[in-house]
Parts: C-alpha cells; structure tokens; sequence
C-alpha cells in the first residue's frame, strides 16, 4: 500500500515537475515577444497621450464645448492603446483572443445601438452642431418653437432659457433636424412698424415725417437706409410699412428701439398734424340700406318700448 502511495506521488511529482519545465520553456521562449509587446504597449501609450493633446487643440478650434472636446480626445485616446492592446496580442500569438475581443465588441456595439437609438442619434447631434458651430453660448436663436438665450448645449440637450425666464431642454436630434434662426450671429435686426394715416393728409409729408423720425434714434443703424411702403386703401386710413435695421446684441435691443420708433412716430405726427384715424363705421338704418337715422325717426320707424 505504502509502495503504491509513493509511486502516485512519484508520478504526480513527475508530471508536475514536466510541466513546470515546459511552462518555464515557454516562458523563456516567448520572453522576446513579451517584452517586444511591452515596449509596443508603451509606444502606443506614450502615442495616445501624444495624439489626445493634438486632437484637444483641434477642436478646441471648432468648438468651445469642453464636453465634446474632453469625450472625443478621450475616444480617441482609448482607441490608439486599443490598436496598441491587439498588436501586442498579436505579437504574443494570441490571435484567438483577438477575434474573440473584436467579435464580442461587435456584438455588444450592435446591441448598444439598438438599445440606445435615440441617445446615439442626440450625441452625434451634438458633436456635429458643435463642430458646425452655427450658434454659441449667449447666442439668441429660434428652434422648434421655442425662443430664447443660448444658456449651455451638452451630449443630450440645447438648454434654451426664453424672455419669461423658462428653461426649455431641447434634444440635439430636433435641433439639428430643424430650421434654425440666430438672431445673434449678424449684429443687427430688422424692424418693421406698421400703421396708418388718414385719408386727408399728404402721403409725401407723412413719409418724410416718418423717416425723419425713425432717423432720430439712438440705436438706429444709419449704414442701412431706412424703407418706407404705402401698402393698401384701409377702411378708415391709408396703412403703411417702414422697415430699419438696429444693432442687436440682447432681445432688450430690438424691444426697447421698437418702443422708441412707435413713440418718436407719434410725436412727429402730433407735432406736423398728421392724424392716425381710429375705425370709422357706417351705420345703416334702412332695410335696403342709404337711410340715416334721423330720417327713420321722421318716418315713425324708430323701435318702441313696446316693440323691443
């Protein structure tokens, strides 16, 4: 019995001590290849440090949204030490392990894209507006109905605060996907007044009135002439349009010159006589109509108390 226990561990020693040997063996044999995919391992690292840098000061040219900038340099950091990680798989004949990573990697991508459709579809919005730039922080814009101020953009949203003071998140899908007004980028706006002046006054006069007072402005912006149109035969006045340009830099801008154009336009009016006539109806007291109404009273027609 004591003879068979040593021979089983004579032989369990043995395939122990073989197998040992034969790791030890490969060790020393792929020891080259591991030190050649260390060195690989720390060329690519030092690269994709080096790479991050250089694409942070690209971007920072397109865009000044540190998210975007800081995921994107981050992607494509951990994609240079990905390369780095197969090549020295490679190196180290573990090609098996590799197209099982690459594999697994597709198949978890793909179910990641179908699972997250929508917020892919919001990031990518995101980092194309960013580089795109068509509007920035401070920036007043119009999009899907909403208006307002510019307050941040991130990989999901447009964070839009409106003149009352909301706080609209808007996806970057619908941003993107739809027509787009800054107000900001140019410097200037357009503001068109409508009104009207009576039939009795001269057309000519009114004109210059107008425009002479519209000149009077401090925000005017006098590098851009100042329209004036008749439009139509009103019911009661003859309406018009003046059109002129204003520095524009906040919504008080635009606001404040168009308050002020209505008031210096009224001033003018009343200081040269021009009179903006209120509705004026006709009433028509007979049955085919023509008949005043002190001619229905003559007649006997009026209403009594006791026909109403």
């Amino acid at each position: 019995m004591n003879q068979e226990m040593g021979t089983e561990f004579v032989d369990v020693y043995s395939t122990l001590t073989e197998k040992l040997i034969a790791w030890l063996e490969t060790t020393i044999a792929m020891l080259p290849n591991m030190v050649m995919a260390l060195l690989v391992l720390i060329f690519f690292f030092v690269a994709g440090r080096i790479v991050r840098k250089t694409v942070k000061r690209l971007l920072k040219k397109a865009t000044d949204n540190k998210s975007i900038i800081n995921l994107l340099e981050t992607i494509v950091g951990i994609l240079v030490i990905g390369i780095g990680f197969f090549i020295a798989l490679s190196i180290l004949d573990l090609d098996g392990a590799v197209t099982s990573l690459l594999a697994g990697a597709g198949i978890v991508g793909l179910a990641l894209g179908f699972a997250f459709q929508d917020i892919a579809s919001n990031f990518i919005s995101g980092i194309i507006l960013s580089i795109r730039h068509p509007f920035g922080i401070g920036d007043i814009i119009e999009t899907n109905d909403i208006f307002g101020t510019v307050q941040k953009m991130n990989l999901r949203n447009t964070i839009i605060r409106t003149p009352q003071g909301q706080i609209v998140y808007i996806p970057n899908k619908k941003v993107f996907e739809s027509p787009l007004k800054n107000y900001t980028s140019s410097g200037e706006r357009r503001i068109d007044l409508e009104c009207g002046v009576s039939y009795g006054d001269d057309l000519e006069k009114a004109k210059e009135v107008v425009i002479e007072a519209i000149e009077t402005l401090d925000n005017y912006n006098d590098d851009k002439e100042i329209e004036f149109y008749y439009e139509e035969f009103g019911g009661s006045s003859i309406n018009f349009e003046t059109r002129f340009w204003v520095n524009f830099e906040s919504n008080s801008d635009f606001l404040s010159a168009r308050s002020d154009a209505i008031i210096a336009i009224m001033k003018a009016f009343e200081e040269t006589d021009i009179m903006i006539p209120f509705p004026i109806r006709t009433l028509d007291f007979g049955v085919r109509g023509g008949e005043k109404l002190n001619a229905m009273l003559g007649n006997g027609n009026a209403p009594t108390q006791e026909d109403s």
